[in-house]
């Protein structure tokens, strides 16, 4: 696998889990409990934040190679 295809690869499994947090975050206001709702959004927060830094890491690396092909 070259770097376009790793680079597409895991922006397509990027996205497929920012899908899956979106099913996540409605079932959470249904399960009756403060603390473990507040708990579980602080850690999808986290997560979300890792994967945007991972989404970005990407974008730069498809620029920098974009640029050295000029």
């Amino acid at each position: 696998m070259d770097r376009p295809a790793a680079i597409a690869q895991i922006q397509e499994a990027t996205k497929q889990i920012a899908l899956q947090f979106m099913k996540i975050h409605p079932a959470l206001g249904k399960l009756g409990d403060a603390e473990t709702q507040g708990e579980c959004l602080k850690s999808m927060h986290e997560m979300t934040v890792h994967l945007e830094s991972i989404k970005k890491r990407l974008i730069k690396l498809q620029q920098r190679d974009d640029s050295a092909e000029l």
